[in-house]
């Protein structure tokens, strides 16, 4: 219910209803960028923090969402929102590229299975 009623609620709903809608909205977001580019959840945690497909969803939610910034740097493990807000300043000001020189899926693996 709350993926239908996202774009639909008007100012008679409860405050609680717009929250739920916007909540499955951001999850939803995350989910198709995580499914997107081949991430899990777990992948998350396990890159850097200014990874730049990190900061191109943070980017996305930004733009499609009114989830605060504070609340964006945690689901996405970007650490404090004050450095998320830069780092996410830095991407928007560079054009939003997500895949600069040399980083690439190959690289990742390589990174992840040399730390086991």
């Amino acid at each position: 219910m709350p993926r239908r009623a996202e774009g639909s609620l008007g100012g008679s709903h409860a405050g609680e209803l717009h929250r739920q809608a916007a909540e499955a909205k951001d999850e939803r977001i995350i989910a198709e960028e995580l499914e997107r580019r081949g991430w899990r959840e777990a992948d998350l945690l396990a890159r850097r923090k200014k990874d730049p497909v990190k900061l191109a969803i943070a980017a996305r939610l930004r733009r499609e969402t009114t989830l605060s910034l504070k609340a964006i740097a945690a689901r996405l493990c970007l650490g404090t929102s004050k450095s998320a807000n830069g780092k996410l300043h830095e991407f928007m000001k560079g054009g939003g590229q997500h895949d600069p020189p040399g980083h690439s899926q190959d690289a990742f693996k390589l990174e992840t299975h040399e730390a086991e």
